[in-house]
């Protein structure tokens, strides 16, 4: 039996407060969290004092394509590679998101990763989160195809473990994938869309009920009627209390407004926060490298854009430079909200659109993926980072 007890903390519980300030873990799972009368443990247990820094549940990344130098879908080692680097940012759960390997031709490659998730320690992996090929829209490189119900059977087997899958509510044919996903706890992201509202309504009632980098390639319909402002897929899924959507918070891909708007319509348990990384999230300004050999340019203040000036889509949007803690920390101070709300948006939001009851929460009986935070000069820095209740980053 393993157990340790870690004091002089603030123990926070998304969405409700600050408990008190300890925290105890046995065999990977929280068995004490926060005041009233300790109960001691009946044989000697490894103790942490907390130095009266903030400890939270771990961070839920639903969407993140790379950190650092490694993408996800590069190969089975920079899939462990990159999954390794995570601690450090406060992540404890990620969906390794992959939409260059979802092709007949690349099945091989997307079995080969589905296998190297078994190697996968320092981080949770419910699945991965295939972003296509069923989209309308392609954004900036993402694969685009029409429905064929054999291919995502093929996908899904070939993957093996997968949590999560984005599709666009004007595919053709896109319901009966909604409903195969349903039936094979598969759980459908909306995004890449140009729907209109009826449409984006039918895949809402079919199960489609969450919506992914919202904002971000969800253009806005056309005006056909001066004086009549139209509505699309965004405003079905602001108005629908049954959706929950998720928000790329770097400042680039969406404005803080956009983002309040967005709480204001779902509250924070309706909205989470992910990071749609790519390489170069976590470092330095500079040129980074895509599987694949095209590039990157990652700068202060701005999000990774296509770098290859041959390029159609040379200086596009292609994914975020963002990492779980910096967004955490740009939503503290954009969003007029108790800090336990802020924080639910990373932590208890996500886990509730996967249906992870034990994660994303501090209780008795949750699992212990927890992070001790430095918050000196208004930054997050991850000073512990436990996965399971096992130390997985020190700083």
């Amino acid at each position: 039996m393993s157990e340790w007890l870690i004091d002089n903390v603030r123990v926070l519980q998304p969405g409700h407060g600050l408990l008190g300030d300890r925290l105890r873990v046995r065999d990977g799972t929280i068995v004490e969290a926060g005041g009233g009368p300790a109960t001691e443990p009946a044989a000697p247990v490894t103790r942490f004092d907390g130095g009266g820094r903030l400890l939270t549940p771990g961070l839920i990344d639903l969407h993140a394509h790379a950190i650092e130098r490694y993408a996800y879908e590069a190969s089975p080692d920079a899939l462990i590679a990159a999954t390794a680097k995570l601690a450090r940012y406060g992540t404890t759960c990620v969906l390794p998101t992959l939409y260059n390997v979802l092709t007949p031709e690349t099945l091989d490659r997307l079995a080969a990763l589905g296998t190297a998730l078994e190697s996968v320690s320092d981080v949770a992996v419910p699945g991965f989160h295939l972003e296509g090929p069923f989209l309308a829209l392609a954004g900036a490189v993402a694969e685009t195809r029409e429905v064929d119900l054999g291919l995502l059977d093929e996908l899904l087997a070939a993957a093996g473990r997968v949590a999560a899958m984005s599709l666009s509510p004007e595919k053709p044919g896109v319901l009966a994938v909604i409903e195969r996903l349903r039936d094979r706890d598969v759980v459908p992201f909306i995004t890449h869309t140009a729907a209109g509202v009826a449409e984006t309504q039918a895949a809402i009632d079919a199960g489609a009920r969450h919506a992914t980098h919202f904002y971000d390639v969800f253009p806005a319909p056309p005006v056909t009627e001066p004086g009549v402002r139209p509505a699309g897929a965004v405003e079905a899924i602001l108005a629908d209390p049954r959706c929950t959507v998720d928000v790329i918070a770097d400042g680039v891909h969406v404005d803080p407004a956009a983002i309040r708007m967005a709480v204001a319509a779902k509250g924070p348990r309706g909205v989470a926060l992910i990071t749609d990384a790519s390489v170069g999230a976590g470092l330095p300004p500079g040129r980074y490298s895509l599987p694949g050999g095209s590039a990157i340019r990652v700068a202060f203040g701005d999000a990774a854009r296509i770098a290859e000036p041959d390029s159609p889509n040379f200086g596009v949007l292609a994914g975020s430079s963002l990492t779980m803690d910096r967004g955490v920390a740009n939503l503290l101070r954009w969003l007029d909200l108790p800090i336990e709300q802020v924080w639910a948006m990373g932590t208890a939001t996500p886990a509730g659109v996967l249906g992870r009851g034990g994660k994303g929460t501090i209780r008795p009986g949750a699992d212990a993926d927890l992070v001790l935070w430095d918050e000196a000069d208004g930054r997050l820095r991850a000073v512990r980072t436990w996965v399971g209740g096992r130390c997985v980053y020190q700083r």
